[in-house]
């Protein structure tokens, strides 16, 4: 592959990478990714992934609470993601949504929480990076009342939900983030819904530390390993890896445009 790939949704700041950080980054150059997005997902940590994508080219951020730690981190308001927001290496709210596998016990809490990102994906014009997961009703639900309020853009993060709720993404103008899970080989099912949706509407990820895809499946993701879930997704869309890489790049400059600017004025 010689294209460049984006690892748009990773977490370098998780102790399964402590002391690893630069040899990742090297690695994920060699095999062509040049750009990541590293999500952080506690406030407490926002100075030190701040810090992080502040040391490397290519490197950017999100803030924001994560459903499975709505009960247990303190709220984030939209004024607060706001000032996080002016931050030129800060891309995107989130990672914010639903989980009802993990977390049923903080349902209305989750919801409050992922209305208060909404609100400020759309004051900022940030995109909103979501996490769904046996929640396709309530997610499809909030995220159609919150752009009927204001227009907002979204990338529903590692993608593995039902047919139902990626329609109803792909109708509100969101994209659908492909992560190791695609290239499992019994994810028929979910290699479908990505190939009936527009190439224009995919991204492509690793949510490292987790979820690695063959060959490296159930050993520690790294952002590296974007390029064995592109080739799967080059597949489905019938492109070279090449063409594919340079798809999925073209709609993340798309959706995060700041990342898009930074990356054209280095």
């Amino acid at each position: 592959m010689t294209a460049e790939l984006v690892d748009s949704h990773c977490h370098l700041d998780f102790p399964d990478f402590d002391g690893e950080t630069d040899a990742i980054i090297a690695r994920a150059r060699a095999a062509g990714v040049t750009r990541m997005v590293t999500i952080c997902t506690r406030q407490a940590n926002e100075p030190r992934v701040r810090a992080l994508v502040e040391a490397h080219e290519g490197l950017f951020y999100t803030i924001g609470v994560h459903p499975m730690s709505v009960g247990k981190e303190p709220p984030l308001t939209v004024a607060q993601l706001v000032d996080y927001a002016r931050h030129p290496k800060m891309v995107g709210i989130g990672e914010t949504g639903l989980d009802y596998h993990y977390t049923p016990d903080t349902i209305q809490a989750q919801h409050d929480s992922l209305r208060v990102h909404i609100e400020a994906a759309q004051t900022t014009g940030l995109p909103l990076v979501i996490h769904a997961r046996d929640a396709d009703d309530d997610m499809a639900r909030i995220l159609t009342e919150g752009a009927r309020v204001a227009p907002y853009s979204c990338v529903m993060h590692c993608f593995s939900s039902g047919a139902a709720l990626a329609r109803t993404a792909l109708d509100l103008g969101f994209y659908l983030s492909m992560s190791g899970i695609a290239a499992f080989p019994k994810s028929h099912e979910l290699r479908a819904i990505f190939a009936a949706a527009p190439l224009d509407r995919i991204l492509v990820e690793t949510d490292s530390p987790y979820l690695a895809p063959p060959p490296h499946r159930g050993r520690r993701n790294e952002p590296a390993y974007v390029a064995h879930t592109a080739r799967v997704g080059a597949d489905l869309f019938g492109l070279t890896a090449d063409q594919f890489a340079d798809a999925t790049s073209a709609n993340f400059d798309r959706l995060f445009p700041r990342a898009a600017r930074k990356a054209a004025a280095a």
